[in-house]
């Protein structure tokens, strides 16, 4: 009896150890692979496509952008897109949009990929 109960435990421990939870969607600036509640859809950064921001110490022609690949996830629909920094997207009944992007690029520094702070801004009925 004692035999069955120790298996039936180490099975049990073994199976909730294995079970992965969807990481708790935050408000406000997240990080890559962080998601982000949006005042309705869930919004997870997923990676830089580009990033030709004019560093804050430089003097620039051309502001640059950034542009984000995100996974929008929207109660039973699920969908991958770019937004770029300042221009909402349609999405659903609204419009989503990259609103900001920390840190600031530099002249002669890169910034790395966990460094990134992405928030957004939906406007809809969703």
């Amino acid at each position: 009896m004692k035999t069955a109960l120790a298996i039936l435990a180490g099975t049990l421990l073994t199976a909730c150890a294995t079970v992965r939870a969807e990481p708790v969607p935050v408000e406000g600036p997240v990080t890559m692979g962080q998601a982000a509640f949006v005042d309705g859809p869930v919004v997870t950064p997923i990676e830089v496509i580009e990033d030709s921001r004019c560093p804050m110490n430089a003097r620039c022609i051309w502001a640059g952008r950034l542009i984000l690949r995100v996974n929008v996830l929207g109660g039973s629909w699920r969908r991958s897109m770019d937004l770029t920094l300042g221009e909402p997207q349609h999405v659903a009944d609204g419009a989503l949009a990259l609103v900001s992007v920390t840190p600031e690029q530099q002249t002669g520094s890169e910034i790395a990929l966990g460094d990134y702070r992405f928030a957004f801004q939906f406007h809809g009925g969703l």
